[in-house]
């Protein structure tokens, strides 16, 4: 189509002879193609389609846009096989795990840089270049020394270079993330920075071109049926149009030099019987031949690129509506304004002019700017001819642009661009929190992030201070982390502590804690560990910041009383939330022994975090005894009594007994007279009969004896009389 019109453009200037050179024109033009068809201009592609097959166009970038891109080559799937457990006669288990290595062509010709990417509309990689997901990556940005890429090189050894050409490489993605198959993906590319000028890309789409007009766009991917359709395309935008100046083509928007004209259309003969009567000089055409509205389609940057359509609409007859698809960034009021200037100079162009010049404008050409003497308005030069001495010239008004009108861009629903941050990891062992009778003890683990995108880290740990290692998979759910501001004093551990508070200082900002009726505390809510005791608390009151104040505190929970005393301010504290906390299961032969964790996430670019935990069998052996009394016997004789508690049944549903749990009911009793050697000794009841009363000030301490080891002391001072 370009050779078909700019052939007309060269004949209506210079006969046979213009027509040669214009055809000349747009067939060089029409021969730099994007692919063979008839001339369209370019389109809008679907963001959210990524395709690889053959023949798909590549758009050549500039300024800044967001494209799909074609794959141009990929591995198949790596399955990686990880084992976890497995340590000193634990069974082991086996996850697999897929990745992906590919390659995506971006622009077809050289870019900048690139910025954030989406995976299936969610950001893979951040405007500050954080990675949320475990890859590789590289970008060849398409110069002509572009190396070729050692990965596909290793492949295959044949491979181009792919010099002009821009493309990324991402090596080894993750693909859990994403069904295990490699996900659709767009690319924010940055082409030129700063804004292009029309004219600059319609020069580097053809030779044969140039423009020295004002506009300039944010962003344009060039593609299309033709260069040709990319050419108007691009005039359009510009409010502009073009004309061939010698053997080139120039882009003109009015702004330049202006040709007077008078009109001398009158033939002779006019007067007598109207035959050869003056010639009509103005025609108007129907309204309905204007469309009622255009609506303009582009990439608004308000919405991350995704597309955005602004529409004019005239009043008056007419049922037609036009789209123009613009592959260009334009905000909402840009492409407001370009759909009311489209429709204003549809309006405009129903107004078509003729005026019969002398001799002296046989140098005009098509495109050209012109005022006809003693009427109003500016006019464009649609064609030229010569007849005789007489040049006649086709004209189209020049209409002014509209007023621009505000416009919105919408709703718009970004994904969001969360930093990752460091891992910060806290592990502890404790009593079970689900009456789960354990059978080897279970260290807890807890993660968090320092900033709001953490997604999660893998996990390892040693049980032999770091000479090996065995994976316990990932921790993924975030738990909720910090420190205590105040170290708490003692406090009861049988009813509710309404004197004392905590002030807890959280790991971010965003994180938040909440209250709890005594229905939510008996069903185990607002369960915490503060050091090494477990704390419920009732009321949660933000201080600003990351501080809240905890009060209506249960101390001692599940048998932690012993840990109620010796808190510090700086001390741990973490919520304890079953679905985001990772257990490994050690050896018994662990206890007394210290296991070390490491956990690896995106954001730890320092490298692995640390964290180590002593084994002592809290979580395995019995509570220790309660409500230890002593009593004199009638006859004579002394009686030490105790109530004992179970890892089970702390609900206490029957009302009566908690169940052993244990193998067998035993207990150590150890007596710490003040002077003279301690005695220990060992019943299956929970009382110690002595034929008489030890010495006051004689301690004592009574241990229940578990399956797994024994509970800690619960201590009893004899009073002295």
């Amino acid at each position: 189509m370009a050779t078909l019109v700019l052939t007309a453009v060269g004949t209506a200037v210079g006969g046979p002879i213009g027509g040669a050179i214009g055809a000349l024109i747009g067939r060089s033009v029409d021969a730099r193609v994007f692919r063979p068809a008839t001339r369209e201009g370019p389109r809008l592609t679907e963001l959210a389609v990524q395709t690889s097959s053959y023949g798909t166009q590549i758009p050549k970038l500039f300024g800044a846009m967001r494209v799909a891109g074609t794959v141009i080559w990929s591995t198949d799937l790596i399955e990686t096989r990880t084992t976890s457990g497995g340590s000193k006669g634990q069974p082991s288990s086996a996850a697999y795990s897929y990745s992906a290595s590919f390659a995506v062509l971006l622009s077809a010709r050289m870019i900048g840089r690139v910025g954030r990417i989406w995976a299936e509309g969610k950001l893979l990689r951040g405007a500050a270049g954080d990675w949320k997901a475990t890859t590789a990556f590289r970008v060849h940005t398409g110069g002509e020394d572009q190396p070729v890429d050692p990965l596909i090189a290793s492949a295959h050894p044949d491979t181009p270079a792919h010099r002009g050409c821009a493309y990324a490489v991402f090596e080894g993605l993750q693909l859990a993330d994403f069904g295990n198959r490699i996900p659709s993906l767009t690319f924010e590319v940055f082409a030129d920075e700063g804004p292009v000028a029309v004219g600059e890309i319609a020069a580097a789409l053809a030779d044969e071109v140039e423009g020295e007009v004002a506009q300039t766009l944010d962003g344009y991917a060039a593609m299309g049926a033709s260069v040709a359709g990319v050419l108007d395309n691009l005039a359009m935008l510009a409010g502009a149009w073009w004309q061939p100046v010698g053997a080139r083509l120039s882009l003109c928007d009015g702004a330049g030099e202006r040709t007077v004209l008078a009109d001398e259309a009158v033939t002779s003969g006019a007067r007598s019987n109207g035959a050869g009567a003056a010639r009509r000089t103005r025609s108007i055409a129907a309204a309905e031949t204007v469309p009622r509205g255009v609506s303009v389609a582009h990439y608004d940057p308000a919405r991350d690129y995704q597309t955005g359509v602004q529409q004019a609409v005239r009043p008056g007859p007419g049922y037609r509506s036009d789209r123009i698809e613009l592959p260009a960034l334009l905000t909402a009021e840009a492409a407001r304004a370009l759909a009311d200037r489209t429709l204003a100079e549809m309006e405009a162009m129903r107004t078509r002019r003729t005026v019969s010049a002398g001799i002296d404008a046989i140098g005009l050409l098509p495109g050209s700017v012109i005022e006809i003497t003693g009427e109003p308005g500016v006019w464009r030069a649609r064609t030229v001819a010569i007849e005789g001495l007489v040049t006649r010239i086709d004209l189209v008004p020049v209409s002014a642009a509209p007023i621009p009108m505000p416009a919105p861009s919408g709703a718009v629903l970004s994904a969001p661009d969360r930093a990752i941050g460091a891992t910060l990891l806290m592990a502890a062992e404790y009593p079970p929190v689900d009456d789960s009778i354990l059978t080897t003890p279970r260290i807890s683990v807890m993660a968090t992030g320092s900033e709001t995108g953490w997604r999660g880290a893998a996990l390892l740990y040693s049980l032999d201070e770091g000479e090996s290692w065995v994976s316990a998979g990932g921790i993924g759910v975030p738990s909720v982390l910090g420190v205590i501001e105040d170290a708490p004093g003692d406090g009861p551990t049988t009813i509710e502590g309404r004197s004392t508070t905590l002030t807890v200082v959280l790991a971010r900002a965003d994180m938040a804690l909440e209250d709890a009726d005594g229905a939510g505390i008996a069903q185990g809510r607002n369960l915490a560990l503060v050091g090494e005791e477990l704390v419920q608390f009732a009321s949660a009151v933000p201080l600003g910041g990351a501080r809240w104040r905890l009060s209506g505190l249960r101390r001692g929970v599940r048998g932690t009383g012993w840990a109620t005393t010796g808190h510090v301010a700086g001390e741990a504290f973490a919520m304890i939330d079953r679905g985001a906390i990772v257990t490994i299961d050690v050896p018994m032969g662990s206890i007394g022994r210290s296991v070390r964790l490491l956990a690896t996430g995106i954001g730890d670019v320092a490298g692995p975090v640390a964290a180590q935990v002593r084994v002592t069998g809290a979580s395995v052996v019995p509570p220790s005894p309660v409500q230890v009394a002593a009593s004199a016997l009638p006859g004579g004789g002394w009686r030490l009594g105790w109530m004992r508690r179970s890892r089970s049944g702390w609900a206490w549903a029957d009302g009566v007994d908690a169940p052993l749990v244990e193998e067998t009911e035993r207990y150590s009793v150890t007596l710490r007279p003040v002077a003279g050697s301690e005695t220990v000794v060992m019943v299956d009841r929970r009382e110690l009969i002595l034929p008489t009363a030890p010495p006051g000030g004689t301690g004592v301490e009574i241990r229940q004896l578990g399956t797994h080891g024994a509970s800690r002391p619960a201590r009893f001072a004899i009073e002295e009389e």
